[in-house]
Order: C-alpha cells, then structure tokens, then sequence
C-alpha cells in the first residue's frame, strides 16, 4: 500500500495541455470543466448550484467586494472576498457588465447576500479542484 503511494507521488502532474484547460473553463463556466471532461451529471449539478447561490446573492442585494487599503484585517477581508466574487467566472462579469453595483449596507439580507455571492465564487473553487485532480487521474 505504501509502495503504490510512493509510485503514484512520484508520477507528478500529467502536460500542461491536460489539465490547462479544465481549469480554465472551469473558472469561466461554473461545471465547464465536468462538462469539458464529460461529466455531465456532475457538471450540471454544480452549474445549477453555483448559478443559484449567485443569483440568491444578487437577489438579496449583497455588495460585491472591491480592493481597499488600510489595516491588515481590513485588505485580508477586501481582496479575499473579492477573489471569492472574482471565482465566480462568467456570473460575475455579467453581474458587473449589466451595471450591478451594490453599496454595503447594513442588514441581515444584505449581509447574507454578500456571503452567497462569495460562497458561490467558493463553490466553483472547489468544482476547479474536483475537475483538476478527474483529468489529472487522481479521481474518478
């Protein structure tokens, strides 16, 4: 058994041009990678489900986050939740192309709105991931 790990962890990663573009797409289009790797199942379950934590976000008006300066809890929280929005691929770009612009108000809604938003931006991190290690045979 600990043999088999050993020659499975020396193997490494397989060309570039193997798993480039399932992260990429996979970024873009949230499922794109199970779709690009024929997944389709999984693909749709998680483009539906990414899609609606988003949309639930938008709904209840929660702010997008944008870089700002100042103390260092303050950037961690700024650039992280952005990154989290950015993750989102294509929702987020169309939300911000269509002129969505939320300011960060106080309430439960809004709050819990901003936390969809980045929460879907983290869903598709994890499905990156799970579409990375399918088309690099770490997984089923």
């Amino acid at each position: 058994m600990a043999q088999e790990q050993a020659i499975t962890e020396s193997e490494g990663l397989p060309p570039i041009n193997v798993w480039a573009p399932v992260i990429l797409i996979g970024w873009l289009i949230p499922g794109g990678g199970h779709f690009f790797l024929n997944r389709r199942g999984r693909g749709a379950i998680l483009a539906l489900t990414i899609t609606v934590t988003f949309v639930l976000g938008l709904l209840m008006r929660g702010a997008m986050f944008q870089p700002q300066t100042g103390d260092l809890l303050t950037i961690l929280i700024y650039y992280g939740g952005y990154v989290g929005d950015l993750a989102s691929g294509v929702l987020y770009f169309l939300a911000t192309w269509m002129g969505y612009n939320q300011v960060d108000m106080a309430g439960h809604v809004h709050d819990y709105g901003t936390k969809f938003l980045v929460g879907a931006g983290l869903l598709n991190v994890l499905a990156i991931v799970d579409a990375f290690e399918i088309a690099c045979g770490k997984k089923s």
